[in-house]
């Protein structure tokens, strides 16, 4: 009996993967979405902006836009795979995305729109803010008849905070933020300069001095090998902590844990995007699941 048992567990097993292969073979042979490639000239980031946009074939009006910033990582993500096979499975409702290329600039062009970082990092931020604002959702409005408020804004590290700070100060345009270990640490003063938590913060900061907006909600990813560094030595890695501490200033304003806002630590996760595509799919489905 122990061995019939094992012998149907094992078949079980293998055809689901067989299964899976399929799927994936189908959505790859018949993809339901399409991805183009194009060059965006900003007037305000003064450089052409390469953008990856990813929307159903069929493509209807009023479509919520997934604005994600460091775009030439979807490849390395499986965006098209993970939206496909979602779409496939009935897990999520269509939607436009907007891939958002980083150049050699990245570090300048993301950050906090308000002020740079202690070394003056960030100091394009607002240009990369009202680019996206004042000319990417125009584009996209004219051109593709996609929704023009209650979108969704994402990011990786970097990249995560830059969603971070724009979705938070413009809540009229975005329903949604999600944030991949976010460089939540972003700090106006150095440790050798008497850096504190509770003041030196950036984005801390921001949402403190912010106000609740009740139609925004929040979705925090952190992996437990995100990095190493432990400023308080409390046990637990900064990376988790700037994003716990970040969590608790939304819910001082008026935000309920696991309703307004979604936390997710992937063990032994790591910063890079083999952690990033495993989770995306979770992302997907709170942002736009059924």
């Amino acid at each position: 009996m122990q061995k019939y048992w094992f012998t149907c567990l094992l078949c079980g097993i293998v055809l689901n993967c067989v299964a899976q292969q399929k799927m994936i073979k189908v959505i790859e042979k018949n993809p339901l979405l399409t991805q183009i490639e194009e060059n965006f000239v900003s007037k305000h980031l003064q450089r052409d902006v390469r953008l990856t946009l990813i929307y159903p074939k069929l493509l209807n009006n009023k479509l919520p836009v997934l604005f994600f910033n460091d775009g030439q990582d979807f490849e390395a993500l499986k965006m098209k795979l993970s939206i496909s096979t979602l779409l496939a499975s009935e897990k999520i409702l269509p939607f436009f995305c907007v891939g958002i290329h980083a150049n050699h600039d990245r570090i300048q062009e993301y950050g906090t729109a308000s002020q740079a970082d202690y070394k003056q990092r960030g100091a394009k931020a607002k240009l990369h803010r009202d680019f996206l604002i004042e000319e990417l959702l125009p584009m996209l409005i004219e051109k593709y008849g996609v929704q023009d408020k209650g979108n969704v804004i994402a990011g990786l590290s970097l990249g995560g905070l830059s969603a971070m700070d724009i979705g938070w100060h413009n809540a009229q345009l975005f329903a949604k933020i999600g944030v991949f270990s976010g460089a939540l640490w972003w700090r106006q003063k150095s440790e050798e300069d008497g850096y504190t938590d509770e003041n030196d913060r950036i984005i801390h900061n921001l949402v403190r001095a912010g106000e609740y907006q009740p139609n925004l909600k929040f979705w925090f990813e952190a992996g437990t090998n995100d990095e190493q560094s432990d400023r308080n030595n409390n046990g637990i890695i900064d990376a988790i902590d700037d994003t716990l501490d970040l969590m608790k200033e939304l819910e001082k304003k008026g935000y309920q844990n696991k309703n307004d806002i979604v936390y997710v630590e992937v063990k032994n996760g790591e910063h890079n995007t083999q952690t990033w595509s495993q989770i995306l799919p979770d992302f997907l489905i709170w942002a736009f699941g059924k």
